[in-house]
């Protein structure tokens, strides 16, 4: 028995429409008859031929369509299978690799919109209407060509930090011109704020250092710092940012959590936990203007801050960040005995994980906005436990407690920290979320300034009260604070606040704005590998991209009928995209007028502009109205489930 079956019907209809039906594995066989669709289908006016398959995707369903469109059988194709988001592209090359024009295709969705919500005969049937209006709107397709438009070689990358400048330099290294804005006076971001990187036991001073400076040294970057996006406009191909450039508003050293004195300082000198320091500050503000074909976002992460009084932060000067303690490390000396805080020997250190991450609602309080960090921020539970493993292995006099939801040291190598940390006598102590520790001051005759009191679900909820002379709260990621960017750019943003790519696996480094890509942890919490293959895979793509000197665009957009456009102007007020339709004058019998004009690279193709228009003088190519007619009479068709 093969996947595949033919039809057995010899009916042929004029406008040989090609349907083919996967099964998804199950995935939409478990719940649609697959065959009794076919069997109703075939049937239609307009198809000549209906196929199914048990993997349409895969190389032999593409076979089949091929064969039928090269023999001559079908001139238009029906697929239907899963989302079209996931292998609409996929269908459209195949119509390519068969000498078609990719646009004579059209997509029936009977996996989430049936057979993932439906079941039985419902879903059958549902099915069959959806295939047999894709059908009847497959007729009505005519071939189109894609719009073109030139692409300068050149990129603009947002934010300073390990994405960013992997980004840039393997953009220069494929040949194109990259501009570098980075919003602080040092590059190297989050990463510059730590000491060695788990599990790998590598500087982040030394990757840092080697980065950047390949990015110094390679005339085709030009970095700007101090440097914030104000103004942005074009599209694919074209973009153009406006820049400012102005000095810092902090004075140096201020703050331990921004760059320290500047005071002999030199362009390219390493300042520790600041980052590289790439050129002098501007002494007054300027403006700059960056015309790029390909922007890729690298705006990175912000550390969570704890609210007052969450784990005892702010109200004992005992309670601090993982960050902090990262810092502590780094700048003290080892004596081979206890660790030393501000003049304190701490004897017993309390590591609390998930503060800011995994919040439940109803369990953690919201913050100011209303939002709650519901996600794993996937790299504290290594970070905390490379810091316990330093600790107990360099001041063997400090025990330290580790107060755990979850262990999630789930990258290559990072399952060895978590052994060694027992192995190196760390307590493990587990809570659950709505039972969390608690961090008191200690009353009792103990010199021991804090206890954390838990009840231990290890040892079956019994409670255990940990003497501390310090508390280090591992708190998690949140996306950067960037709501200029998203306005200006009208960037998709996911319930957890970061950017939001079209497909985690399809396209996991692009938005829907074509040409404005994805670098590192804008888009969720990553590790430093993770985060440098991301933006080698933002480079990748925006240099494909820019590689041939012109980009490529689907071509459903809006396109006026002249003649039928009296200049009203409804459709530019109801367009949602800045600049993608406009009124200019144009001469008609001898007359100006005004008429409504389309910038096809600009267009989103949401038909917004269609809706409004009273005169019907505006269209969408792949979407008309008379082919949306033909589908909703179709659905409609008393017979059509039969």
């Amino acid at each position: 028995m093969t996947d595949e079956k033919k039809s057995n019907s010899n009916h042929k209809a004029p406008g040989k429409v090609g349907i083919y039906i996967c099964y998804c594995g199950g995935n939409i066989s478990d719940h649609v008859d697959v065959e009794a669709v076919r069997d109703r289908v075939e049937k239609l006016p307009g198809v000549s031929v209906a196929r199914t398959n048990m993997f349409m995707c895969s190389d032999p369903g593409q076979e089949l369509i091929m064969e039928d469109l090269k023999n001559g059988t079908v001139n238009r194709v029906v697929v239907a299978s899963c989302a079209p988001s996931l292998h609409e592209t996929t269908f459209r090359n195949t119509l390519l690799r068969a000498g078609m024009n990719p646009y004579v295709y059209d997509h029936a969705n009977i996996r989430e919109q049936v057979s993932w919500v439906h079941h039985g005969q419902a879903a059958t049937d549902k099915a069959t209407r959806l295939v047999s209006a894709a059908a009847a709107k497959a007729e009505q397709l005519t071939p189109l060509d894609p719009i073109r438009v030139e692409a300068k070689s050149h990129a603009a990358v947002i934010g300073g930090g390990i994405a960013g400048l992997r980004a840039a330099k393997d953009l220069a290294e494929r040949g194109i011109t990259v501009t570098l804005i980075e919003k602080s006076p040092f590059l190297g971001g989050q990463l510059a704020r730590l000491d060695r990187i788990a599990p790998t036991g590598d500087r982040a001073e030394d990757l840092v250092k080697d980065l950047a400076g390949q990015v110094l040294a390679n005339s085709k970057i030009i970095v700007h710092t101090c440097s914030v996006v104000a103004h942005f406009e074009g599209y694919v191909g074209n973009f153009v940012l406006g820049v400012n450039k102005q000095p810092p508003t902090f004075l140096p050293g201020e703050d331990k959590n921004k760059p320290g004195s500047l005071d002999g300082v030199n362009p390219g000198d390493y300042v520790p936990f600041s980052g590289v320091y790439p050129n002098p500050v501007p002494a007054e503000a300027e403006t700059l203007t960056i015309e790029a074909g390909v922007i890729v976002l690298a705006t990175g992460f912000k550390s969570y801050v704890p609210r007052r009084g969450e784990f005892g932060y702010r109200d004992f000067k005992e309670v601090i960040t993982l960050t902090d303690l990262i810092q502590i490390l780094a700048e003290t000396s080892a004596d081979g005995g206890r660790l030393t805080v501000d003049g304190r020997k701490i004897r017993s250190i309390a590591m609390i994980h998930c503060v800011g991450s995994r919040q439940i609602p109803g369990i953690h309080p919201e913050d100011e906005s209303g939002n709650l960090n519901e996600y794993c921020s996937r790299t504290c539970c290594s970070a905390t436990l490379n810091a316990a493993n330093i600790i107990r292995k360099t001041y063997p006099g400090t025990s330290v407690y580790e107060f755990y939801r979850d262990i999630r040291t789930y990258g290559r190598g990072q399952e060895d920290l978590y052994n060694d940390a027992a192995k190196n006598k760390v307590v493990f102590l587990r809570y659950e979320a709505e039972d969390a520790p608690q961090v008191v001051e200690n009353r009792d005759s103990s010199d021991y300034p804090l206890r954390v009191r838990v009840h231990d679900t290890l040892t079956f909820g019994e409670e255990v009260d940990v003497p501390a002379d310090l508390v280090v709260l591992a708190t998690g990621m949140e996306p950067a604070g960037i709501p200029e960017l998203v306005e200006m750019m009208k960037l998709p943003v996911g319930t957890d606040r970061f950017l939001l790519e079209v497909h985690p696996k399809l396209r996991p480094v692009e938005l829907p704005q074509a040409g404005i890509l994805l670098a590192g942890t804008c888009q969720a919490p990553m590790d430093v590998g993770e985060a440098c293959n991301g933006a080698g895979s933002a480079a990748v793509k925006a240099a494909a991209l820019l590689g041939r000197g012109y980009v490529e665009l689907d071509p459903f957009v809006a396109e006026v009928d002249a003649a039928k456009c009296n200049g009203s102007g409804a459709c530019v007020e109801a367009c949602l995209v800045d600049g993608a339709l406009r009124m200019v004058e144009t001469s008609v019998d001898g007359r100006t007028v005004q008429r409504a004009e389309v910038t096809p690279a600009m267009c989103a193709g949401c038909g917004a502009c269609v809706a409004v228009c009273s005169q019907n003088a505006i269209d969408i190519n792949g979407w008309t109205l008379k082919q949306y007619e033909a589908m909703v009479d179709r659905i409609v068709a008393a017979d059509v489930a039969a």
